[in-house]
């Protein structure tokens, strides 16, 4: 027995490390999307199928993941502040950011896409122009919406999902708890494994070939079944005493069903582009898809409660720094991509240096923003003076685990 057996409100520390990993890995995933050949902002001129294979090794579960975690945050500050106070402060802490991502940190990002893909070449400040009233003529392939919240779509979903629960916590009151504690008496042994996987096919079944991700809210029901299920789950475990203690033991057997998983979804995708299998396979395709996402979630919160249950400086450091860098880490990668290009650096250690840089600048970012009170809120920090700021703290503080 731990002590999140007894304490089931206690600071969850292996959460917020899960969560920060998850973020970063998010800075590789978007420099690899330079190099592979789908729809990116940008493009590599040495851009090929080569790394998508592993891009497609954290491609199925790595936001389902931060979704689940952004549940149990949510869930545990519901009940420590309750519904009104909750909501107030999540939709100041998301909303902020995201108009101000909209307005000032996104723009760059549609104008390098619409420089490279349709050789616009009226400067940034008449794209701003056109960007800010909405102009619809930027096409290829279909036509650019703006604004956009592009990376930022994350944010959006995420608020909605928490006034989602917000609204179903103040409705149910004691009866969410009820629900909870029914769903963690079923969620033992294999059925952790077996149960959330099956709701997560069933829904990927039904609705991905109907309706594909736009992450514009409206019409994006498969995304939204593969995002908000495990908000929602994430939201109920949180209120199930001892169940931390149970991803632990299954850590690796969930860890070799998303190896086995990858694997199989690499030759579905390796066979689609010689011949495409007969419709009545595809729904085996989506089930490991689905199982793999979910069975990625376990593995990791079992690994991190065995490994990463404790806190540290460099935990509450990160916890503060990784919105920011989450909110930034996207137009640095396009900036510099596009920046980059004219030098023709071999793609490996280009590879290397846009994470690097990407990284460090991120950082740099932030460290001056935390020092600014003005500058906080717009990057989803609690207000504080300055000369709070610059100081880290040295006792563990009951902030969210996510988001």
């Amino acid at each position: 027995m731990n002590n999140h057996d007894l304490a089931p409100s206690a600071r969850l520390y292996f959460l917020d490390w899960v969560r920060i990993l998850a973020f970063f890995l998010l800075i590789l995933y978007h420099v690899g999307m330079y190099y592979v050949t789908w729809g990116w902002h940008v493009k590599s001129p040495f851009a090929s199928s080569g790394p998508e294979p592993f891009m497609m090794l954290s491609s199925p579960w790595r936001l389902g993941l931060l979704f689940f975690i952004g549940g149990v945050a949510a869930s545990i500050m519901l009940r420590k502040l309750g519904a009104a106070p909750f909501l107030k402060q999540r939709s100041l802490r998301l909303l902020v950011p995201l108009v101000f991502g909209m307005l000032v940190i996104v723009p760059p990002q549609a104008y390098f896409e619409v420089v490279e893909k349709l050789g616009y070449a009226d400067g940034y400040g008449a794209f701003m122009g056109l960007y800010l009233q909405g102009y619809g003529g930027f096409c290829q392939d279909g036509c650019l919406d703006l604004p956009t919240w592009n990376h930022l779509w994350f944010v959006a979903y995420l608020w909605i999902y928490t006034m989602l629960l917000g609204g179903l916590v103040a409705a149910l009151g004691p009866r969410f708890d009820r629900i909870a504690a029914r769903l963690g008496a079923l969620l033992r042994g294999w059925k952790l494994i077996v149960l959330p996987a099956a709701v997560l096919a069933v829904a990927r079944i039904a609705l991905v070939e109907h309706f594909p991700t736009n992450h514009a809210v409206v019409n994006d029901w498969c995304n939204h079944a593969m995002s908000f299920l495990p908000f929602l789950l994430g939201a109920l475990v949180a209120r199930v005493p001892g169940f931390w203690s149970r991803p632990a033991p299954l850590r690796w057997h969930a860890l070799a069903i998303v190896a086995t998983c990858w694997a199989c979804l690499v030759m579905w995708i390796a066979q689609w582009e010689i011949t495409p299998p007969p419709p009545a396979l595809r729904p085996i395709a989506y089930t490991v898809y689905a199982l793999m996402a979910w069975c990625a979630t376990v593995a990791a919160c079992g690994f991190a409660v065995r490994h990463l249950d404790h806190d540290s400086p460099a935990r509450r450091y990160l916890n503060e720094a990784i919105f920011p860098v989450y909110i930034l880490h996207q137009t640095l990668i396009v900036v510099l991509a596009h920046a980059m290009k004219p030098l023709r650096i071999a793609p490996g250690p280009e590879a290397l240096m846009l994470v690097v840089l990407t990284t460090t600048l991120s950082f740099g970012i932030f460290e001056l923003v935390r020092r600014l009170g003005v500058l906080r809120p717009l990057f989803g920090l609690k207000f504080e003076r300055a000369a709070q700021a610059t100081v880290l703290p040295v006792k563990g503080t009951v902030a969210h685990a996510a988001g």
